[in-house]
């Protein structure tokens, strides 16, 4: 049948405007302007995207299994202390499922594309609350239950959360009506100072996480002796630790395709590895806090502070609410201005096209 369907044409990163090149990928590209059909018929060929999108969009549907699992097999909603684990595998399908919608359908427009990632940076925000939640009612070392820090360590987490969203928003265009609107298409400081912006997304992200993994560093690394959690569960999260290291380093240094640009550019590519094993260290980590919930429920019904609406399903809403005015705020100026002023401002760059349509 995908024989009878004309496919979108693919082009090389000469023939595609600045905002949509990927470092060291020289081919593979879709139209900038395609259509939201091109968009999903783009997903049966290969495009420097189409592993992108499909190793998050299919690992959804494995979490999403999980979820429903939780939620028929648990009833997680009549018992409180099923609630974070609820909370954390929701936002496991949420991050996955956002970023293949934000690969598939961010070649639309350049405006598209910033509000596409907006999204999901959003959902890896919502992600790392949903993992300090969970860590915070199952994963905590015995020694520091009920301590100053384990009081504190969900308030700051949603703090984290709105910080990440806000500032790896603002790593692509920068402050919202002040640096840019409608009008300006050289953007600051993506396509200005694009190292700068880059160091900033890292930052924005592995600040989070390290902060999330606290306890658990402190549990597997540091604890020794009395008060200390020391069980067979430990090697999951290990396992999670490494592949959660690794997709940092995959993500910062976009290695292998800068040794070999061109040579990565459908199969290979280092945010094609980031995928996996990003979404290899949730599988671990999923792993982890299920067999620590299971297994140190008893004692953590005893000792542990007790799991409230507002510590758990009442702080996940608030991040919720808090990104999505985010998201909004950072993308009103792209959708104030009419099209056509985006059309006519892209003229230029975009006349090469007309011979090939």
């Amino acid at each position: 049948m995908l024989s009878l369907i004309k496919l979108p044409r693919v082009f090389t990163i000469n023939q595609v405007p600045k905002v949509f090149h990927e470092d060291s990928i020289i081919s593979g590209y879709r139209h900038p302007r395609s259509s939201a059909t091109d968009c999903i018929l783009s997903l049966f060929q290969l495009t420097n995207e189409t592993l992108n999108i499909w190793t998050h969009f299919l690992p959804t549907w494995y979490f999403l299994w999980k979820l429903v699992m939780v939620v028929l097999i648990q009833r997680a909603w009549q018992d409180s202390f099923t609630w974070p684990l609820l909370i954390f595998l929701f936002s496991c399908c949420i991050y996955p499922l956002t970023s293949s919608c934000a690969h598939t359908f961010s070649t639309m427009s350049a405006r598209a594309r910033h509000i596409c990632f907006f999204f999901d940076y959003g959902a890896l925000s919502f992600y790392s609350l949903g993992s300090a939640i969970v860590y915070s009612a199952y994963v905590f070392p015995d020694k520091w239950m009920n301590s100053l820090f384990h009081q504190y360590y969900i308030p700051i987490a949603v703090l984290n959360t709105v910080i990440c969203t806000a500032l790896a928003c603002y790593s692509r265009l920068g402050f919202p009506f002040l640096q840019y609107n409608h009008d300006i298409m050289k953007r600051f400081p993506e396509c200005q100072r694009p190292k700068f912006s880059k160091y900033m997304r890292v930052v924005a992200f592995a600040y989070p996480y390290l902060f999330d993994n606290i306890p658990l560093f402190y549990r597997v690394f540091f604890c020794v002796g009395e008060g200390c959690t020391d069980m067979n569960t430990n090697i999951l999260h290990y396992y999670h630790i490494t592949l959660a290291l690794l997709t940092g380093f995959l993500f910062a240094t976009h290695l292998p395709e800068r040794l070999a640009p061109g040579s990565f550019d459908y199969i290979g590519h280092s945010h094609q590895l980031f995928h996996v094993c990003g979404i290899l260290a949730t599988h671990f980590q999923m792993e982890a806090v299920e067999q620590d919930m299971m297994i140190r429920r008893s004692w953590l019904r005893e000792h542990s502070l007790p799991i409230t609406f507002a510590s758990s399903l009442g702080a996940a809403l608030f991040c919720v609410v808090q990104n999505l005015i985010i998201i909004i705020l950072f993308s009103l100026p792209l959708l104030s201005g009419p099209v056509c002023k985006e059309k006519k401002h892209n003229k230029v760059s975009f006349q090469f096209f007309i011979s090939l349509f």
